[in-house]
C-alpha cells in the first residue's frame, strides 16, 4: 500500500469541508482521469474517489501534491478565491486548518506564486514522510525545535534558525521535543501537470 494511502487519525481533516467537489471540478477542468490523477500523486484510484466524494480527508503534502497537479494552489483547493485576495492578512482572520496531523495558517494572500504558511507540527506527526517536488522552500523556526533531512544530511534547527533549499532535495521535517514545533513556511508553486509530490517512509531513524 502506497504511504499515502494510510487513513488519517480520527478527527483529523474535518476542517477541510469544502475540498472534496473542488479536487473533483479542478480535475475535470485539466482534463485528467482519476486513474490519470491518482497515479500523478502517488494514490490508488480508488483513495482519491474516496477524497473526492468526502470520504477521506486530504493531509496538506496530498493538497500541495494534487494542487501541483491541477496547475492552482492549495488556496483555490480549499475553495477560496481570487477575490478573496488581499495584501494585509490579520491574525484575527487566520483560521487554522489541520491536515495530516499538522494545524497550518494562511499567512499570506491566495492566488499568488508562492505560499506562506504558519504550520504548527506535533511530535511524532508525518516523521517519516519524504518529500521531493519543485521549486523552492524556506522555513524559519518560531518555536521547539525541528529536525530536517535534507538528501544525506541532518540538521537540528532552534528558534530563530532558517532553511531555504530546493524542493528536488529530498527532505522531510519532525519535532524534536514533545512539546512540538512552530514554524514560518514559504513556498513556490511551480505550476505544472506533470509535476508531483513523491510521498514515502526513509528507512531509519533521523539522526
Amino acid at each position: 500500500m502506497n504511504a499515502s494511502d494510510a487513513a488519517p487519525p480520527a478527527g483529523q481533516g474535518d476542517d477541510l469541508p469544502a475540498v472534496a467537489p473542488q479536487l473533483r471540478a479542478l480535475r475535470r477542468r485539466n482534463g485528467l482521469t482519476l486513474e490519470a490523477a491518482a497515479r500523478a500523486a502517488g494514490l490508488s484510484p480508488a483513495h482519491l474517489s474516496r477524497l473526492e466524494t468526502g470520504g477521506r480527508q486530504p493531509s496538506l503534502p496530498m493538497l500541495l501534491a494534487l494542487a501541483r497537479i491541477y496547475s492552482t494552489t492549495v488556496s483555490e483547493l480549499l475553495g477560496e478565491t481570487v477575490a478573496d485576495r488581499d495584501a494585509i492578512v490579520r491574525a484575527a482572520d487566520m483560521e487554522p486548518t489541520r491536515a495530516g496531523g499538522w494545524t497550518y495558517f494562511q499567512a499570506g494572500s491566495p492566488g499568488r506564486g508562492m505560499q506562506a504558511l504558519r504550520v504548527r507540527v506535533p511530535y511524532g506527526t508525518q516523521g517519516d514522510i519524504v518529500r521531493v517536488h519543485p521549486g523552492e522552500e524556506w522555513l524559519y523556526v518560531l518555536k521547539g525545535r525541528l529536525r530536517l533531512r535534507l538528501g544525506d544530511s541532518a540538521h537540528l534547527l532552534a528558534p530563530g534558525d532558517s532553511a531555504h533549499f530546493d524542493s528536488l532535495t529530498p527532505h522531510r521535517l519532525a519535532a524534536e521535543d514533545h512539546d512540538g514545533v512552530e514554524l514560518l513556511f514559504v513556498h513556490t508553486l511551480l505550476q505544472s501537470p506533470t509535476a508531483a509530490l513523491c510521498l514515502g517512509p526513509l528507512t531509519g531513524e533521523l539522526p
